[in-house]
């Protein structure tokens, strides 16, 4: 069986003035990256703003496991199911982070049949966006170095430095450091690095609606405390500018193909577990313009991904869901009905249903935010018959749409019956709605989020935590959104509580001012904003041959 990088390089690329034809999008907006990837002017949006919207599909999935559910392969099929049907389909995916690439997870273009190409580009630097992300993030954390070097004009507390550092790979010797030693006349100081995908840098991008509010959004980024605990803002840094011209670029969508030529959008990349998990508000508007479907991914599950599109990404992109795809794998519930990884191909209808009030809560989730959706179950070639059946069956007991996805296989062909359940979903009742009241107190969204979506019992502050809230209360910021970082591994914030964990404690660490964001990101549990890399790193399979051929990238 061929490898996904494999099929991917054996089925011919359109060339991307063919796709962005598909897409009406006129050869003068395009800005060239090779053959295969064009970036999109954003003067475009001047000629689609008397469009109306299309329909926007939201794919996110139950608590992921390390077998992997295929969200990424799910968006891209239904991309192409939709299509197949001759609907106008656009899809909206994030841009890889190098970390993952390396780590475990490995690439995120979709795999087998349903995948997004050029992948080795799209996985590995792709148009640069993620080092301009990078480099405008470290050029703040320079400057504030070298204000404190050059004699600290802005009265800069060394002690209250809140910005990081940013690095593109999962790094774990860097996530705490001490900058500036055996310097004359350097201030010492502690710092830290956040991988990129979660920089501020990259949230702003990806929540900005155009240049001019990327460039107001960088400006109020709070990175420090004065010693008399008043607030300094990249504004009062002298950098908004320089930080703007290094991501003039990045903030313009990137249009590539899926194996069935269909336009996608790859754009923007922040995480799901330490950031708010959606690609560019930018590239889903221009989308909506041009598509009669949309289809975009959150990441990880409906309590991280899920509830972060309702409840930050739809509210600045004012956009509404119209139906959600929630991706469910027979091999994932198995995990959660503690069955061992080694056994995942050998059928247990017995693990299977001691799994199934995981899928059961992010159905609850769902349904909290009143838009319809459906389950899609990702088959995998050991799942037996009876395994998908008693999924189906317990979809039809509990009166939850269900389809088979199998994209994988047999790319868009696959996808059809989901595709047709997803179009079914348009002519359901729709009362979308987040769950927050911006007029909140920070600490009463936290709780609402961790009740209502997490099902916590409580809130716990750490002493530090508590300082920080009574920071943003000082500051007049408690109407910040809120963006909870914590585990994927489960709906709780301790990662070994698999299925569906009740009445628990979340424990919030700390709380990050993300200003220019517009929200405060609470830190629950364990979860690192800077990733480590595991005993056997993808990077150690990953080759190139003489002819620049690439293996071993997935």
């Amino acid at each position: 069986m061929k490898t996904d990088i494999e099929i991917a390089q054996s089925i011919p690329m359109e060339p991307i003035e063919v796709i962005a034809n598909k897409a009406k999008i006129d050869n003068k907006y395009l800005e060239f990256y090779g053959k295969y990837k064009a970036k999109i002017n954003l003067s475009i949006n001047n000629q689609l703003e008397s469009l109306s919207d299309g329909h926007l599909i939201l794919v996110t999935a139950m608590t992921p496991t390390k077998a992997g559910e295929g969200k990424s392969t799910t968006t891209v099929g239904l991309v192409d199911g939709l299509s197949r049907l001759n609907k106008m389909t656009i899809g909206c995916m994030r841009e890889p982070s190098l970390g993952p690439v390396f780590g475990v997870k490995g690439g995120a273009t979709g795999g087998g049949m349903a995948q997004v190409v050029p992948m080795e580009d799209i996985n590995l630097h792709f148009t640069g966006d993620l080092h301009a992300v990078t480099t405008a993030n470290n050029l703040v954390s320079a400057i504030i170095d070298n204000v404190l070097y050059q004699g600290n004009e802005l009265n800069l507390d060394p002690q209250r430095i809140l910005w990081k550092r940013a690095m593109d790979m999962n790094d774990r010797a860097l996530r705490s450091i001490h900058v500036s030693q055996n310097e004359p006349k350097a201030i010492e100081r502690d710092d830290g690095f956040n991988i990129t995908v979660a920089s501020e840098i990259m949230a702003v991008l990806c929540l900005s609606k155009d240049l001019e509010d990327l460039k107001l959004r960088i400006g109020r980024i709070i990175v420090a405390f004065t010693k008399d605990g008043q607030p300094v803002t990249i504004n009062q840094l002298r950098i908004t500018g320089s930080v703007v011209a290094l991501l003039k670029e990045a903030i313009k969508p990137n249009l590539v193909q899926t194996l069935e030529k269909n336009p996608m959008f790859v754009h923007g990349g922040p995480f799901a577990n330490i950031a708010h998990g959606s690609n560019s508000i930018i590239a889903t508007r221009m989308a909506l313009k041009l598509a009669d479907f949309v289809v975009t991914e959150a990441g990880f599950g409906s309590d991280l991904g899920a509830q972060k599109f309702m409840d930050i990404t739809s509210i600045n992109g004012q956009f509404k869901p119209s139906a959600v795809v929630l991706v469910a794998t027979v091999r994932a519930l198995k995990l959660h009905g503690n069955e061992v990884y080694e056994n995942l191909k050998t059928e247990n209808l017995e693990a299977l249903k001691k799994g199934l009030p995981n899928l059961k809560k992010h159905t609850e989730i769902l349904s909290t935010y009143g838009v319809p959706f459906v389950v899609a179950l990702n088959r995998f070639s050991s799942d037996t018959k009876a395994e998908i059946e008693a999924v189906q069956h317990w979809c039809d007991e509990h009166k939850v749409p269900f389809a088979l996805n199998e994209s994988w296989e047999y790319g868009s062909a696959g996808a059809e019956a989901l595709a047709h359940k997803v179009l079914d979903l348009m002519n359901q009742p729709n009362g979308y709605h987040s769950i927050l009241n911006l007029k909140d107190p920070v600490s009463v969204k936290i709780e609402t989020i961790a009740k209502t979506i997490y099902g916590a019992a409580s809130v716990e502050y750490s002493d530090l935590a508590l300082s920080q809230l009574q920071d943003i209360k000082r500051l007049n910021l408690e109407f910040l959104n809120v963006c909870i970082a914590k585990t994927q591994s489960s709906i709780s914030d301790d990662p070994k509580r698999l299925g569906d964990p009740r009445g628990f404690t979340l424990k919030i660490r700390e709380i990050r001012l993300s200003v220019g964001a517009g929200f405060a990101v609470a830190i629950a549990g364990p979860i690192m904003t800077m990733p480590g890399l595991s005993k056997d790193p993808a990077a150690y399979h990953i080759d190139v041959d003489k002819q620049g051929k690439i293996s071993g990238l997935f």
